[in-house]
């Protein structure tokens, strides 16, 4: 008989006049549920999840542990509660998928140890990237009506770009390297300082 798969719950509230215990119960049922053993419970309490890992310590451990290989499943009681964008929450499913952990969300019923689980990921995926495809035609077409009308283009213009400082600092928040947002932006590793020491 193989052992308990091991999940972590994860568990956030916005303001202090909200509480998380709900979210704990309806998460140890389902894992009663699934036979899953619960080897931590990590909370954010009056947190925003427009945070960064840096402001959100029960995150940060939750990557932490990820990393480690410490846990098999990862549970929260909804999609809302891992991150505020579909980018910020793509990039959280494909680390948690790098590791080979999966992911159960209560409320959306997602469940990537199922087939309709990793097909609702691959469609969130897909609307990962084809937010990043419109984010890019909008900085190209920025930069297109501005040397229509004469403008001098460069760095800076890309730079200051609210899209793209937007994506860099989610990307970011969600533990990319420098490089790795760079590159998935196509913009510069230089830019990519930039907008990161201004935020």
């Amino acid at each position: 008989m193989s052992p308990a798969r091991r999940a972590v719950i994860y568990a956030r509230v916005s303001t202090n006049h909200q509480e998380v215990s709900n979210q704990l119960l309806e998460l140890r049922k389902s894992a009663e549920h699934f036979g899953w053993n619960v080897v931590a419970e990590l909370v954010d309490d009056g947190i925003s999840g427009a945070k960064g890992r840096e402001h959100r310590p029960g995150f940060d451990r939750l990557f932490q542990m990820i990393q480690r290989h410490e846990i098999d499943v990862v549970m929260a009681w909804s999609i809302d509660r891992l991150g505020r964008s579909i980018q910020h929450l793509v990039s959280f499913m494909t680390e948690v998928q790098a590791a080979g952990v999966d992911l159960f969300i209560l409320q959306q019923s997602i469940n990537t140890a199922t087939p309709a689980g990793r097909m609702t990921f691959s469609i969130f995926s897909a609307l990962g990237e084809y937010e990043r495809e419109l984010i890019r035609e909008r900085i190209n077409a920025g930069l297109a009506r501005a040397r229509a009308e004469g403008k001098k283009l460069g760095r800076p213009s890309v730079a200051g770009h609210p899209s793209v400082i937007t994506s860099v600092k989610m990307l970011r928040s969600s533990g990319h390297s420098i490089h790795h947002i760079a590159k998935q932006l196509k913009i510069g590793v230089g830019t990519t300082q930039k907008i990161l020491a201004a935020a």
